[in-house]
């Protein structure tokens, strides 16, 4: 039996957004090091979409857009990117990549618990053990004494679970928005806005920009990284798939990135992997699976 294009392409954007997101955590984290967290994120963004709008001219495809779509593509851009991806970029100054990944890993909680309060979304019984879980993954994780002892490691943790929750609220907005049809163009105006908005925030908050001469090869290759595959290729695949399948199915991106992102951080920068952690990354982990688990134990096809 022959497997449909549609098919594939979602089968590809989801590598997209479990691989390449998996491992920006790093890239942020090595970019941070030298250049101020909202000037990376604002020179990602907005240098992506300027790609996707040179691509989507080549591809002559519409970009043109009308103001409620405007509307919705302003939010959106703020929800995820301003501050959804500018905030943790700032708080990855003073939390570990590994971490700041497995504390993300319980946005499919967070998009769970914000479906039932927007949307009255019925929780299953397999989903409340999914949340017990969640909730214990997340103590056991914030607990431990050698990484809440560091400066400014509870405030960086506090704000990664704020942009949580912008993330979902975004999943959910866009889920439901009137967007530019073609996922390829209503990226590159989230990001366009998105990266201009973030642009405002450097300045506003006095960041110094320097010549991309004076920056190490670290950074730069991992800015050149995060602009074609972070934004690129993968936000152009989770906003396409936001559209094709549910958002709580989108969230489990979150089940891979953690794992690609502390191997990743451990690996390259010898960020430390405790007991603990691994043992909260499993509980987490368990909880997300819970969460996006059926009623009725039957795997769904991709095409029902």
């Amino acid at each position: 039996m022959s497997v449909s294009r549609k098919t594939i392409s979602i089968v590809l954007a989801f590598f997209a957004i479990y691989v390449i997101w998996g491992s920006t955590y790093l890239l942020n984290k090595i970019a941070v090091t030298q250049l101020p967290p909202f000037k990376i994120a604002s020179i990602r963004f907005i240098s992506a979409s300027i790609i996707i709008f040179i691509i989507a001219k080549i591809l002559k495809l519409d970009i043109s857009i009308t103001k409620k779509q405007l509307k919705n593509t302003i939010i959106a851009g703020f929800l995820f990117l301003t501050f959804g991806n500018g905030v943790v970029v700032w708080a990855l100054k003073f939390v570990d990549s590994g971490f700041t990944a497995l504390e993300i890993s319980a946005q499919p909680l967070v998009v769970l618990i914000l479906m039932r309060i927007f949307q009255k979304k019925k929780i299953s019984a397999m989903s409340y053990i999914g949340v017990a879980l969640g909730f214990i993954g997340i103590y056991l994780l914030v607990s431990q004494k050698q990484i809440i002892s560091q400066e400014n490691q509870i405030t960086g943790m506090i704000m990664i679970f704020v942009c949580m929750i912008s993330w979902a609220y975004g999943s959910l907005f866009v889920g439901k928005a009137e967007l530019p049809k073609n996922s390829f163009v209503n990226t590159a105006y989230q990001m366009l806005f998105g990266g201009l908005m973030l642009l405002i925030l450097s300045i506003c908050f006095g960041e110094t920009w320097t010549a991309p001469s004076t920056w190490n090869t670290n950074v730069t290759w991992s800015l050149i990284g995060l602009i074609i595959f972070g934004s690129t290729i993968a936000f152009t695949a989770f906003n396409y798939l936001l559209k094709e399948v549910s958002p709580e199915k989108v969230a489990t991106s979150t089940y891979v990135n953690p794992i690609i992102a502390l191997i990743l951080g451990w690996w390259v920068l010898n960020e430390t992997i405790t007991v603990q952690s691994v043992i909260a990354a499993v509980i987490l982990l368990t909880g997300v699976y819970f969460i996006n688990t059926k009623r009725k134990f039957k795997p769904r096809s991709i095409g029902r």
